[in-house]
This record gives C-alpha cells, sequence and structure tokens, in this order.
C-alpha cells in the first residue's frame, strides 16, 4: 500500500533534499518538490533525487500560462515521469487539456484554491463565490479537461467528491497533526485523519515532520512513521 504522506521537501540546499528523503524512505513514497527546488537544480537535480531514492515524485510547479506554452512546459518536464504535475485549475479548460495531452505517464494535477487564501481574500479578487463553491467548480472544470488529480484544502473534499469522476485522486495540503502547533501561510487546515476520513488520498505534509531534522534524521523518521501509523489507524 502506498503511503498516504507526501512529504513537502521545501528546500533549494540539494543535500538536505536527499537527507530528509533517506531519513523517511520506510513510510513515505512520494515526494514533493516545488518550484525552488526545479528552479536551483533543475530537470538534472529532480532526475537524481529520482532515481537515487526510487521515490515517486509530486512536481509541484503550479503552471499557468497561456495553452501552448503551459503545454511546452509539461513537455520538457515529461522525460521525468513525474507522478504528478501541477498546474492551476484557474487557467480553464484548454490549458488544462493542453497539458494533459503533453505527458505521457504523468497525472495532471488541477490546483484549486490555494490553501492560504480565505473567503474573503477571494472576494477582494473579484470571486463571486467563497472558497467551498470556487474550488468544486474549478475542480469539475479541470477534471473534465483532462485533470487525473485535484489539489484541495481539506475543507472542499467533500464538495469535490461530488462533482469529479470516483477515479480522480484528490491530494490535500493544510493537514496539521493534532499535537502539531505550526505557524504559517495555511488558513483552511484539518488534521490527516480527518482529511483522509473525508475522501482524501494523499496528504501534503511537511514542517511537523521536516522540522524534527535538527533533532536527527532518527527523530525525522521516527515522525514521519508515528503521522502515517496514525493515519492508517
Amino acid at each position: 500500500m502506498t503511503s498516504p504522506v507526501i512529504l513537502a521537501v521545501d528546500t533549494s540546499d540539494f543535500d538536505t533534499a536527499r537527507a530528509w528523503i533517506n531519513a523517511t524512505r520506510e513510510s513515505i513514497d512520494i515526494y514533493k518538490l516545488g518550484l525552488e527546488f526545479y528552479l536551483t537544480f533543475g530537470s538534472q537535480g529532480i532526475e537524481t533525487i529520482a532515481k537515487e531514492s526510487g521515490a515517486s515524485i509530486f512536481l509541484d510547479l503550479k503552471l499557468h500560462d497561456i495553452p501552448n506554452t503551459v503545454k511546452k512546459a509539461a513537455g520538457v518536464v515529461d522525460p521525468l515521469h513525474p507522478r504528478f504535475l501541477t498546474v492551476h485549475a484557474t487557467g480553464g479548460t484548454a490549458m488544462v487539456a493542453a497539458a494533459a495531452q503533453a505527458v505521457t505517464q504523468t497525472s495532471i494535477t488541477a490546483v484549486t484554491v490555494l490553501t492560504s487564501l480565505s473567503d474573503g481574500d477571494l472576494a477582494q479578487l473579484g470571486y463571486s463565490s467563497g472558497a467551498l463553491a470556487t474550488a468544486a467548480n474549478l475542480a469539475r472544470v479541470a477534471t473534465d479537461a483532462g485533470a487525473t488529480s485535484i489539489v484541495c484544502s481539506p475543507y472542499e473534499i467533500e464538495a469535490i467528491r461530488a462533482v469529479v469522476p470516483a477515479t480522480v485522486q484528490i491530494i490535500t495540503p493544510g493537514v496539521r497533526p493534532a499535537d502539531e502547533s505550526v505557524s504559517d501561510d495555511q488558513v483552511r487546515t484539518m488534521t490527516p485523519a480527518q482529511a483522509i476520513a473525508l475522501g482524501a488520498n494523499f496528504l501534503v505534509i511537511g514542517r511537523p515532520i521536516t522540522s524534527r531534522w535538527s533533532q536527527g534524521a532518527t527523530a525525522m523518521a521516527a515522525r514521519a512513521a508515528q503521522i502515517v501509523d496514525s493515519i492508517k489507524g
């Protein structure tokens, strides 16, 4: 069984990324490498991490541009065969479809509403609906266009499940273990067990695990295992 936790490897230090992955491989199968890492180390860095670790990669680039540009960008990373590649659902039907057409083995993963945005933020940006309705509509449009996975906050899981095919995988950031107090820029959060119970397939977790690195690899490995075990029950 694949681990439900995707570790957010949010660092621009290659040796640190490698060490975090090595420390948690017994509990985690998929690792999120984002824009900061990709801009620092490029495709070669992603390929090296994947080959060394044997892990699957969640490539979190959040592509968002005109369809032709996104198609070309997705085509550039396609040889890396990441398990997931993120695009912004707000790019629209043609853009999401273009990304889906450009990849061969990768799940195009549509990001709905960022977990840093509140209903007030959306209203300020001109959205007529709050996060729940907006995320569900974006998920429906994106999956109709060819996205096979969705990123949303845990609070939108049930609404999205109701409007997308059963095969679509839901990936949820904004989760916090009940015993963890982390101050960051995510405002719509929930515990891992709650998110899985609502229908999430995977949970993106970073600092609740990576913060243990200051105590050493063993402490970080133990924390990862603890969180995964708590989800599996």
